[in-house]
């Protein structure tokens, strides 16, 4: 009865409104001449205020038709791609050929239409293809079309993913988090091709046992017999789904406003301040939020009770209990392939701190790498997916999240921990090869090392007989004294290795009529070798010499 009483109010007040409306355009006309005065202005905002509170507001359009590219502005459409009893998907398309990566928003269904997410696509629109899920009022869809409950939810999700084929990202705000991250888990395991590559959270209630709200704290303290027999009613006639079960839209607006009463108090007194005014901008940002804010949905009774039942009173996803369609587990540890990034406000008084990162906690199969968590300081629930916070410092993380996880720039990073592991597993089989071939290298240099000695030693001996030849090279080191010692080097590095080769093999000789030619060659070597150093220094020393003997200065 609570829904009919609800009609019948909102029905009488109609007239109401309808007079107030007509004195404030009274009050206001310039013709009045009372129009300017101090009483006139406060009644004629207090005839708008009444009008605007009592106001009915349905569901609102999004009204996106441009947005920024590349520094241009690029006409956007909006299109739906595809049809379902209680949801119909829609896509934004951008008159531009860039291909931008695929980004599903999954609009909450908590009695708000997808429209509370507008500044959400307007913001991720300039860098993402943005489809979202368009959910229907339940109080609009006819009894013959079926139910609709939270498996039904994931499957609806699992479809859209599957329409918009692989290399997609999901985004899940608010209460989409837990059936989100279900769905992902299922296409995990029955390895889909469509699996999404990230997946963003955003003050989802994944485990409501940390950090309790009073949401929260109400599911917790209250039977589902209770919540059936207190908030589920019964469409009313007049609408297109009459005589379904339903939770009204209604009864969730209340409960919003009255988390935060004084909030709203104090936001519509400055509204009647601003219309005293004249403050004309002001108040038509104060209705627009407001318009947006009070245009609520029906949900089905068993979508809600199984969702409060699943996600506020079992938390059976944190736990691992959670089934689908009642005979199978949903495993999030098998999610290996989507990216996670979870995304909490400070002061959100719906989704309390620690409740969305436990996300990471149950999705134990991801690496660190594919895992991403940041806290907004200074917003509440609504601050985390739209607002000038969520502009400036979210939405830019989260387009760098998924394009990270692009598979250009995915295949890109991989490469590198890959690079590194695959020489390491290669070296292992090579050096257990090389082993045994070392052996015979070393075998077939053995007799070049044979021959090699002896030259050496033929080469070093003819060194300390030139002794005596050089000796007469000693009266020009005054005058060379670099050509002498190149050659002295020479000779004294020589001998070093040929003392150690054959300290290594001394059995090892060679004939002596071979030596003989070779101290033949070596003695004819550094003679050939001293001269061309003589010859080649000394034209330098004698052009350094005849330098002063120019004189530059008289033919300049």
């Amino acid at each position: 009865m609570l829904y009919q009483f609800n009609e019948m109010q909102r029905l009488a007040l109609s007239p109401v409104r309808m007079a107030a409306q007509f004195y404030s355009q009274v009050l206001r006309n310039p013709f009045n001449p009372i129009s300017e005065t101090a009483p006139a202005q406060t009644l004629a905002a207090g005839f708008d205020l009444f009008s605007e509170t009592t106001q009915y507001h349905g569901k609102p359009a999004f009204g996106i038709t441009s947005t920024n590219i590349d520094m241009r502005t690029v006409a956007v459409t909006e299109e739906i791609l595809h049809r379902k009893t209680f949801c119909q998907l829609k896509h934004f398309k951008r008159d531009t050929t860039r291909k931008d990566p695929k980004l599903l928003i999954v609009a909450p269904m908590s009695g708000h239409f997808a429209t509370l997410l507008r500044g959400t696509v307007e913001t991720m629109l300039p860098n993402h293809d943005i489809y979202i899920t368009d959910w229907r009022d339940a109080a609009n869809v006819p009894v013959f079309e079926g139910r609709f409950d939270l498996d039904d939810y994931i499957d609806y999700i699992i479809d859209y993913l599957n329409i918009l084929g692989p290399d997609t990202h999901v985004m899940a705000v608010c209460q989409p988090g837990v059936p989100v991250t279900a769905a992902v888990a299922l296409m995990s395991e029955d390895n889909n091709p469509n699996v999404p590559l990230s997946m963003t959270l955003m003050g989802s209630p994944i485990d409501t046992r940390r950090h309790p709200t009073e949401p929260c704290k109400l599911a917790m303290n209250h039977s589902i017999e209770w919540f059936e027999h207190t908030v589920i009613h019964h469409v009313p006639l007049g609408y297109p789904g009459a005589f379904r079960r339903v939770y009204p839209g209604f009864m969730q607006l209340t409960g919003f406003v009255s988390m935060n009463f004084g909030r709203h108090m104090e936001a519509h007194m400055k509204q009647f301040d601003h219309l005293v005014q004249g403050d004309g901008d002001s108040a038509d940002k104060h209705r627009a939020f407001y318009a947006e804010y009070n245009a609520v949905m029906d949900l089905t009774a068993e979508y809600y009770l199984q969702t409060i039942e699943t996600v506020f009173q079992k938390q059976s996803l944190a736990k691992g209990e959670m089934m689908y369609r009642g005979e199978r587990p949903v495993r999030p540890e098998l999610i290996k392939k989507t990216g996670l990034m979870t995304i909490e406000g400070e002061l959100d008084d719906i989704s309390g701190i620690g409740q969305t990162v436990a996300a990471h906690d149950i999705c134990s199969g991801l690496p660190d790498s594919m895992k991403a968590h940041y806290e907004q300081k200074g917003v509440g629930h609504y601050g985390v997916f739209n607002g000038s916070k969520f502009r400036s410092e979210i939405a830019p993380r989260i387009s760098d999240f998924i394009l990270n996880l692009e598979p250009r720039n995915r295949v890109r990073l991989a490469l590198v921990p890959a690079a590194s592991d695959a020489p390491a597993a290669k070296a292992a089989p090579k050096a257990a090869v090389k082993k045994p071939a070392a052996k015979k290298v070393a075998a077939k240099k053995a007799p070049e090392k044979k021959a090699a000695a002896p030259k050496v030693a033929a080469k070093t001996a003819p060194a300390k007989k030139a002794a005596p030849k050089t000796a007469p090279a000693k009266k020009a080191a005054a005058s060379k004294p670099v050509a002498k010692k190149a050659p002295a080097r020479k000779a004294a590095a020589k001998p070093a290795i040929a003392k150690a080769a054959p300290a290594a093999k001394p059995t090892m000789t060679a004939p002596v009529a071979k030596a003989a030619t070779i101290e033949a060659q070596a003695t004819k070597k550094p003679a050939a070798e001293a001269a061309p150093l003589k010859a080649a220094k000394s034209p330098t020393k004698t052009k350094a010499a005849t330098r002063p003997r120019r004189k530059p200065a008289k033919k300049a």
